[in-house]
């Protein structure tokens, strides 16, 4: 697969339903990169480098996590630079490891059929976690790009984060506009919350880890707000 340019400054690489790969995203300023999740595994992982290197893009300094769903997230130990993730997300992979530490990774694969296609050929599974860990919100610049990376309340998960890049109107979702897994059930409550925090952002294109990219409006249709 190749990178798809967005904006001036920002790439994704593409999701892929087959394996549950989610949109790993690029962003780049003028002093370093960063990317947004981490991958389903270091194969996963090392697709969307091979993908930059190919593109002539220097690899991320800071990969930041969406939320703790493997998919986003057992490809970090296999990242270049450093991974930032909310305290919930951290607390969140620190269970998983320890579980699989405990009772190995049959559960795991048990779950799904896209996992035990992403790790077919005995790719190892590997937890780890985050190197910076953040409550709330923190805002940084990668150079002329500045972005905020901030919690919010999702219908998905409880450790949602959200990625906005103002000078590009880009706002990396995750999987926050979904409902929760395994039954994809959407609490009109955290809907309405999500809803409540997109609309005064100033985001032209919206990533949804496993849709099309999509836009404002878009998004919030998949809240499916009455």
């Amino acid at each position: 697969m190749e990178l798809q340019r967005i904006s001036d400054r920002v790439w994704v690489y593409p999701y892929e339903e087959e394996r549950d790969r989610p949109y790993l995203g690029y962003i780049r300023g003028d002093r370093w990169s960063f990317a947004v999740d981490a991958g389903h595994s270091s194969d996963h992982t090392e697709s969307f480098y091979n993908a930059l290197r190919d593109a002539g893009l220097p690899l991320p300094s800071l990969t930041v996590l969406t939320h703790w769903h493997w998919d986003h997230t057992f490809g970090m130990h296999a990242v270049n630079g450093l991974c930032l993730a909310n305290a919930r997300t951290d607390f969140y992979l620190h269970e998983i490891r320890e579980k699989i530490e405990r009772e190995g990774t049959g559960f795991f694969f048990a779950s799904d059929e896209k996992i035990r296609r992403e790790y077919a050929g005995n790719i190892p599974v590997v937890v780890t976690m985050a190197d910076m860990v953040y409550t709330g919100e923190v805002m940084m610049d990668a150079g002329n790009c500045p972005f905020r990376v901030f919690q919010a309340e999702s219908p998905h998960t409880d450790d949602s984060t959200l990625i906005h890049i103002p000078g590009e109107r880009v706002l990396f979702l995750g999987d926050a506009a979904y409902g929760a897994f395994p039954t994809w059930e959407s609490d009109p409550v955290l809907c309405r919350k999500l809803a409540e925090t997109i609309i005064p952002l100033d985001a032209e294109i919206c990533v949804m880890s496993h849709h099309d990219l999509a836009s404002k409006q878009d998004a919030l249709q998949e809240l499916q707000l009455d």
